[in-house]
């Protein structure tokens, strides 16, 4: 064995450090990147996550083989064989969509461009649900304002027919102008929600304590554009101004890496079916995840349930005595 001295290791680390050096120069490299990336995306908390924000799922189009239109006559109309889907509002109805297939757990991505302009009264949404007084639902719902003020994105979570349970936010961009993606990650732990792969709120599975969690009902996904200017725009002062009708919200790159349910099937956290990958089953947040989630809640919720003592005199619920940066 040859010992170096310290004096020894001294120089081969100057070495190293030399301007010239291919492996100085490929550090700084990789340094300026990342501070590039930061400084550009000031959402980033690291190289790693600025990656992460530019990952996409496996995107499929859009076609009547996995939606079907519910409503709305021709105000719903998929596109340029499948790479757009649009939902249209008149003074005469709104219109929607929902999946042929049912799922119980999994990771669905969909992007979304909401209706521009002036939208107030109108909610453009995105959600599971199943049937039933007591059915199991995810929530995504997008509350029009009138032109220059930000859309309110609403999030809600039922479980066995009971909810209460909204958190609202706005948004860092304007999801007028281009498409943002919007994902629902559900498994027997967590329900994960995501805007361009940052995590904007997780609820946890508390039935350890009572509170019950979807963990038994199938879902299909749901999107609508419908008006609702009794509630959605500043408590209903604002109504809908029907001479900007029609209002339009656009979807494309659909993705549902989940356990698709049929009778008979077992869909559990340890058996998927007819899924890409299992990533989702355990999925939960790591410290760059957590710290993103702190950085949307801090700056841009502007309602939590369970902060709101005038709503619960008698206490908070349960689950909200838990973290929710956990």
């Amino acid at each position: 064995m040859i010992v170096l001295s310290s004096a020894a290791h001294s120089h081969v680390n100057q070495e190293r450090l030399r301007p010239e050096n291919a492996l100085y120069k490929a550090n700084q490299a990789a340094l300026l990147t990342s501070h590039l990336l930061i400084l550009s995306f000031p959402h980033c908390f690291s190289l790693l996550h600025c990656l992460l924000v530019w990952w996409e799922p496996p995107w499929v189009a859009i076609s009547s083989k996995i939606f079907d239109i519910t409503w709305g006559d021709q105000r719903a109309k998929i596109l340029n064989g499948g790479k757009l889907l649009t939902l249209s509002l008149d003074k005469d109805s709104g219109s929607g969509f929902r999946s042929k297939n049912e799922y119980l757990f999994g990771r669905i991505d969909m992007q979304i461009k909401l209706v521009s302009g002036n939208s107030a009264g109108t909610v453009t949404t995105f959600y599971l649900s199943s049937q039933g007084s007591t059915h199991d639902e995810i929530d995504f719902e997008f509350l029009g304002n009138v032109t220059g003020e930000p859309y309110i994105m609403h999030t809600n979570v039922f479980s066995q027919g009971k909810g209460n349970k909204e958190q609202q936010f706005h948004l860092w961009f304007d999801p007028t102008k281009a498409f943002h993606t919007y994902s629902i990650v559900w498994n027997q732990q967590r329900i994960i929600f995501l805007v361009d792969n940052i995590p904007i709120r997780v609820f946890h599975n508390s039935e350890s304590i009572g509170v019950p969690f979807p963990t038994k009902q199938p879902m299909r996904i749901y999107s609508s554009l419908w008006n609702a200017d009794d509630w959605a725009t500043q408590g209903g002062l604002v109504k809908t101004d029907w001479t900007q009708a029609p209002f339009t919200a656009s979807y494309r790159n659909f993705n549902a890496n989940a356990c698709v349910w049929s009778p008979g099937s077992s869909c559990t956290s340890a058996s998927p079916n007819s899924v890409q990958d299992s990533s989702w089953q355990a999925q939960a947040l790591d410290a760059s995840g957590r710290n993103r989630l702190r950085w949307v809640q801090q700056k841009y919720m502007i309602y939590n349930y369970c902060t709101d003592l005038k709503r619960f005199p008698q206490g908070i619920p349960a689950e909200c005595k838990r973290s929710r940066f956990l």
